[in-house]
């Protein structure tokens, strides 16, 4: 999931040392210390996680991600070079991720990943935006991907040998919201209580919003998944999946190695599932024997065409891999039940995910 060019508010000046934002001398409140919502569970009665992708894969032998959500709005004409990315869409042609979300759906994908990779309270208050605006356009991605969702599945005709497809809300990392790449890094410098308070809003916004379940995609390093595990914990009946990216065939984007993050993962009933995302093709198969060494979680991976993002001319090189729909057959029978595509795919791309997977 490419990246942008940095601004002037850094790490360094974004946190004091009590996690409270720091901007032009001034220091506010910015995170709530508690959730917006509150679950009341009867200790009599056994807690219920909500996992859409436990359900699917109960009755069906494979679940189908969607593809690429920032460069398939490229493609259709949308300018992203924005520290927004395509949460810029959010406020200028929500339309348009409308229509992304059901042609997907159309070409197979059993969810929509929302889109709010990109989104958070601090970026769109950076443009101006009260904390109340910024949580409405946080809202806003799940609201649009569960509106395609439903008029996509009134039709009848769509129900046919397949199951009701879920939204995934996206929690990106602290790096996508830095848009100076660091989620291809993960050199943060901040304490894990500091990156929970960076995701907490967020993921209470995400949740009200009633998101089927959480989409933790592009993570770098193991403690933004532990920072992430722990926000989710104050809300026991939500699953999320956790995707990691990676650098190579067995660690991910810091170095760490992918089984050990799978494995320490693995003892969180609320984690439904555990992979990479936006990787190269070629690393994908060794990633999967990776986790499944580690975790009996299902495995997800959904990554990038092929082609490599280029900062300097904020392009992308290369070419796409040829025949994607069949390196992601290899992928199924090396064990990741749950496929899809990242930067760079499309619709077809998915299309012929699913003429397989559903054959």
């Amino acid at each position: 999931m490419g990246w942008m060019k940095p601004t002037s508010l850094d790490r360094k000046n974004f946190f004091n040392h009590k996690g409270r934002e720091v901007h032009k001398g001034k220091t506010s409140n910015l995170f709530p210390s508690r959730s917006l919502m509150t679950f009341v569970f009867n200790k009599r009665r056994k807690r219920r996680i909500m996992n859409p992708i436990e359900t699917i894969l109960q009755k069906y032998p494979a679940m189908i991600l969607d593809g690429a959500l920032a460069t398939e709005l490229e493609r259709r004409g949308a300018d992203l070079n924005d520290s927004l990315w395509s949460a810029k869409l959010l406020i200028e042609n929500p339309e348009l991720i409308r229509q992304v979300h059901h042609d997907y759906f159309a070409a197979g994908a059993d969810c929509a990943i929302t889109a709010s990779y990109q989104a958070s309270l601090e970026g769109f208050m950076r443009r101006g935006l009260s904390k109340n605006e910024a949580i409405a356009l946080i809202q806003k991605s799940v609201q649009i991907a569960a509106q395609a969702r439903d008029e996509f599945w009134r039709e009848e005709t769509n129900q046919n040998g397949r199951p009701r497809p879920f939204v995934a809300a996206s929690v990106g990392p602290y790096g996508a919201y830095l848009a100076d790449g660091s989620e291809y890094r993960g050199e943060y410098g901040l304490s894990q209580s500091e990156l929970e308070q960076f995701h907490r809003p967020r993921m209470e916004a995400l949740i009200a919003a009633g998101a089927d379940m959480l989409a933790c995609e592009t993570i770098p390093c193991l403690i933004e998944a532990q920072a992430i595990v722990n926000v989710l914990k104050e809300f026991p009946n939500v699953s999320a999946w956790i995707s990691f990216s990676a650098k190579d065939d067995v660690h991910i984007s810091d170095g760490e190695r992918l089984a050990d993050c799978a494995a320490w993962l693995d003892s969180f009933p609320q984690v439904a599932a555990v992979g990479v995302n936006c990787t190269a093709p070629q690393y994908i198969s060794s990633l999967i024997r990776e986790a499944r060494h580690a975790t009996n979680k299902p495995i997800l991976v959904y990554p990038n065409s092929g082609e490599t993002y280029n900062a300097e001319i904020k392009g992308w090189d290369g070419e796409a891999c040829e025949a994607f729909s069949e390196q992601a057959k290899q992928w199924y029978e090396s064990g990741a039940q749950i496929i899809g595509g990242c930067c760079r795919t499309t619709p077809d791309d998915i299309r012929a995910i699913a003429e397989w997977a559903r054959a």
